[in-house]
């Protein structure tokens, strides 16, 4: 018999790792529960290499970057041409303090090789003509691009079937009752219910789908994230509308995730001023899920005992971490752990 896998999470994340781990040899299992809070269901499925960067956040950045070469590979194996739904994304602000946000960001980046074309408001409209009169100046990111987040999902899961993984739908509550030579603990913001000493809290964040209706604007070619009046709202397109995110409150482990109606209203206001013809679409879902964050901004990813390995707490992006974590997690069961950020993302680091 071949080595036994059990995959506790299926999401992006955990999908991941369990497809290339069956390419590796393993025998492995995903074990899911319900899907409709998770942050792989409710994301904009940005690419967000440049668009998440902070000052200061140097380790951040560098995984980001090695992600984002990996991506390519992934998309190719995919093979499904729906989930890529943006190639470029264009950050905007609003006000003098907005642009200011990210003209440091753009320095900050330019100081690490990295480049992002600045826009007039002239530009900007040439670029994405849907965008409000107020808006007045921003920055393009070439091949920072967005993927249909459930379209993922569903090639992903497909992938994993067709190289052997099994899904099974049970809440995990104890690993040690998985009958599996190795476990991959991919649980999200549960992940502290199956090793407690996970420094992982939950950060709600909540999304709107708008559907376009036929006599409306077209949604924008590019992800746009915006800065505006200090808060963030981005607009992804998807093949029939747009996805308008994301708030962001601290709410602890295991909170309601039932989007709060203050929040819902600011993002589709906020919406509907960068790009007015939003105002025409119909509201097909409003949404929200918990994000699993992390003291540092860093995800949980490698061993904590001989039978266990830890990938969780990647916050907003999980997505755009998923094929370096996947890369890294099958690199410890195999024993060939990648020594470059074993030591960064080892989870008993905060112990």
């Amino acid at each position: 018999m071949g080595r036994t896998l059990a995959v506790v999470g299926g999401g992006v994340v955990g999908s991941m790792i369990a497809w290339r781990a069956a390419r590796k040899g393993w025998d492995t299992t995903i074990y899911e529960s319900d899907r409709a809070d998770s942050a792989s269901w409710v994301a904009g499925g940005m690419l967000g290499c440049l668009g998440e960067a902070r000052p200061g956040e140097d380790t951040a950045l560098d995984l980001a970057r090695a992600s984002a070469r990996c991506w390519p590979e992934v998309l190719t194996a995919l093979a499904d041409p729906t989930i890529t739904v943006a190639s470029d994304t264009v950050l905007i602000a609003a006000d003098t303090a907005d642009a200011h946000e990210l003209a440091t960001r753009a320095d900050y980046l330019l100081g690490h090789g990295l480049a992002m074309k600045p826009l007039s408001g002239k530009d900007i409209r040439s670029v994405s003509p849907g965008l409000g009169s107020s808006v007045r100046r921003g920055y393009l990111a070439m091949s920072e691009g967005a993927l249909d987040n459930r379209a993922l999902l569903r090639a992903l899961r497909g992938a994993a079937t067709q190289a052997g993984v099994e899904v099974r739908t049970h809440h995990v509550t104890d690993v040690g009752d998985l009958d599996t030579d190795q476990v991959v603990v991919a649980a999200g913001v549960g992940v502290g219910r199956l090793w407690p000493p996970a420094p992982v809290r939950a950060e709600k964040g909540e999304i709107i789908r708008l559907r376009r209706p036929p006599t409306a604007p077209p949604p924008p070619d590019n992800v746009i994230r915006a800065r505006w009046r200090g808060r963030l709202v981005y607009l992804v397109p998807r093949g029939d509308g747009v996805v308008v995110g994301a708030t962001q409150y601290e709410v602890g482990v295991d909170t309601d995730p039932e989007p709060r109606a203050g929040g819902v209203g600011d993002l589709l206001a906020d919406a509907i001023e960068v790009m007015p013809g939003l105002a025409e679409y119909r509201v097909s879902e409003v949404g929200g899920g918990m994000r699993p964050v992390t003291p540092d901004a860093l995800p949980l990813i490698g061993r904590v005992d001989e039978r266990t390995v830890l990938a969780a707490g990647h916050g907003r992006n999980g997505i755009m971490l998923a094929p370096i974590t996947a890369e890294l997690v099958t690199g410890h069961l195999d024993g060939t752990a990648d020594p470059r950020w074993s030591a960064t993302l080892d989870p008993r680091r905060f112990t």
